[in-house]
């Protein structure tokens, strides 16, 4: 699916950059204050330090500001995630250290992936197809390391296990995000952590005794 393009008037391409970075920055505290239909496009030039004449030389519309934003943070997400889960290894060992360093992205990144999914319903149709897809590519990142622990004999599991698992992955990580304020007065990020992939591993091991066993106890 091919990237919306986000018209601006100005051709620097670094300029338009760093100031995107600002319109991004500013638009994530007020999203989170107000919400994305309570924020007006002057509020948002103002925490990005220019002014709204300047905020319209880079974008056209408000839901340009929340495209961009969307689009940013699973571009932060994915490029943490690649720093640390190597398909290659294909270990159990390289499967926990890519959750682990998920989950820290997840807390690390709180506030705007939680401003994500409370204000991606108001991407227009053509946009919200194009980041939703980013989202099923980073699960297809956990899915790969799952397979090669397959490959290489680590896992038994089938190709939908492998499937259902990669997601699992990837909705832990995010309610470590959205419930944080009650989880931290349980676990702290590492036993959280620790917690959530003893249970995965769990599962895991039962969804291969069901495979080799044609699914009876």
């Amino acid at each position: 699916m091919k990237k919306r393009e986000v018209q601006a008037s100005v051709k620097d391409e670094r300029l338009v950059k760093k100031r995107r970075d600002q319109m991004i920055k500013g638009a994530v505290t007020l999203f989170k204050e107000k919400g994305f239909h309570r924020t007006t496009t002057r509020e948002i030039a103002r925490a990005s330090g220019f002014s709204i004449g300047t905020l319209y030389e880079y974008i056209r519309t408000k839901e340009d500001v929340l495209y961009l934003v969307c689009d940013s943070i699973y571009d932060q997400v994915r490029d943490r995630l690649q720093e640390n889960l190597d398909p290659e290894k294909g270990t159990l060992e390289s499967l926990k250290v890519g959750i682990a360093n998920y989950f820290r992205v997840m807390d690390d990144l709180q506030d705007e992936v939680l401003v994500m999914y409370q204000e991606a319903k108001s991407l227009s149709k053509d946009a919200l197809p194009y980041v939703l897809k980013k989202e099923i590519e980073m699960v297809g990142m956990f899915e790969d390391v799952i397979q090669r622990c397959v490959e290489n004999g680590e896992l038994d599991l089938d190709e939908k296990n492998v499937k259902i698992i990669a997601h699992d992955i990837f909705v832990q990580g995010q309610m470590w995000g959205f419930r944080r304020w009650a989880l931290q007065k349980l676990f702290t990020l590492e036993e959280y952590t620790e917690l959530q992939t003893e249970l995965l591993f769990m599962g895991i091991k039962g969804s291969a005794m069901k495979i080799r066993t044609g699914g009876t106890k």
